[in-house]
């Protein structure tokens, strides 16, 4: 077995040890107030920052191109209250112009 299933295998195992702790700590008490707020705010910073990641992000540096683009022209779109395939289509099209020239 490569060392590379080594790790796809752990980490499924902590995966699951963890989703698995949740309801074994708590035993079907409620989380207490704070901590509902952290969680209901985690995924919304976790998205954020996948989304700067994957926008501005080139290895270990930051780059501002075609893709910064594509991002601002889907924000504008969402903005604009506009259905998420015209967001989808407009930051293709904003990424494509802007590689093109």
């Amino acid at each position: 077995m490569s060392a590379a299933w080594v790790v796809v295998l752990v980490a499924g195992a902590g995966t699951i040890a963890l989703k698995g702790a949740g309801p074994l700590l708590l035993g079907g008490r409620e989380l207490p107030l704070r901590a509902q707020g952290l969680v209901a705010l985690l995924a919304p910073a976790l998205l954020a920052a996948l989304i700067v990641v994957q926008a501005f992000g080139d290895g270990r540096a930051l780059v501002v191109d075609a893709r910064a683009a594509g991002l601002a022209a889907a924000a504008a779109a969402l903005l604009l209250r506009a259905p998420t395939l015209v967001v989808v289509v407009a930051a293709a099209a904003a990424a494509a112009l802007v590689r093109a020239l």
